[in-house]
């Protein structure tokens, strides 16, 4: 194989957009809410600086349109606060916002499954034989995003980690799945069953 084939395989595999991913949606009532079991955000850079003591901040978008770029007819925002016990190896997270919630002592795999189930998008501006496509997107916020990672002068740990050994922005967590088309009846009738 050529290097250039090697390359461009393994950024595929390597980007969560690219990667075979799938979204599961479920609905409940005039909710809906998705699972991703192949989908993993505790790792890279975001994994790093929690097992060094930092908390990380993720943000969640999940959004329904009527098509892959048609108009939005839903939209939930959500951010979260993790960090990781070094001596259990657990993590613990915060929902952010006005419904503050926070969970402790989860595996990396349980941690996720409570993302995406704090969740939550109204479907009330739906029809039920809609077709309509969900798109979930995600991001580690970059430190310097957050004011309260400064101390007095400004400076944190991790920026100057990040001057020292000239690491770029890349290593970033970022990413989405996007699928559909999706019904609302269908989805309904399946989870009757």
């Amino acid at each position: 194989m050529s290097r250039a084939f090697l390359l461009l395989l393994a950024f595929a595999a390597g980007s969560p957009a690219l990667a075979a991913q799938s979204l599961l949606p479920r609905v409940e009532g005039n909710q809906l809410r998705v699972t991703a079991p192949r989908l993993t955000f505790l790792t890279g850079e975001p994994l790093e600086r929690l097992q060094n003591g930092a908390s990380v901040t993720y943000q969640f978008e999940l959004t329904i349109r009527e098509g892959p770029s048609g108009r939005t007819l839903g939209r939930a925002r959500e951010r979260f606060t993790v960090s990781y016990d070094l001596w259990e190896e657990r993590f613990a997270i915060t929902r952010l916002g006005p419904s503050t919630r926070s969970v402790s002592h989860l595996s990396a795999a349980a941690a996720e499954v409570w993302f995406l189930n704090n969740l939550i998008l109204t479907t009330t501006r739906v029809m039920p034989d809609q077709s309509f496509w969900i798109r979930l997107e995600f991001r580690a916020e970059d430190p310097a995003d957050s004011a309260s990672s400064t101390d007095d002068t400004g400076m944190t740990l991790g920026g100057l980690v990040d001057i020292f050994s000239r690491r770029g922005p890349d290593r970033r967590l970022r990413g989405y799945i996007e699928e559909g088309p999706f019904r609302l009846a269908d989805l309904r009738k399946n989870r009757s069953r």
